[in-house]
């Protein structure tokens, strides 16, 4: 068995939560697109897919820092990172969006 085991797969169960995050994020703000009798605009579109993208790349970057911390000698710390805060602000900005791709059809 792998050592450190279970911080190692803590680490990829909360990756793979950003990652359905960001899916139902996108998904969501592009089936209430879908609902207006308008079509949607294609920049709005592009900016949730986007913004969905680089949410999971930052996550990704987030989960490799985070397996080279479980495997250094000292150990995990609980301190946040950078990437923890532009993930936050990422999220933030789905929602934003959505909010304003909402807002346009109504």
């Amino acid at each position: 068995m792998a050592t450190k085991f279970t911080d190692h797969a803590a680490n990829e169960r909360t990756f793979l939560a950003w990652v359905r995050t960001a899916i139902a994020v996108v998904g969501f703000g592009l089936a209430v697109g879908r609902l207006s009798d308008r079509p949607p605009s294609a920049w709005s579109e592009v900016a949730l897919l986007l913004t969905g993208g680089v949410v999971v790349l930052l996550s990704y970057c987030r989960m490799q820092v985070q397996r080279r911390r479980i495997n250094s000698p000292e150990g995990p710390d609980d301190a946040a990172s950078p990437v923890d805060l532009l993930l936050l602000a990422l999220v933030l900005s789905l929602f934003a969006l959505m909010a304003s791709f909402t807002l346009h059809l109504v």
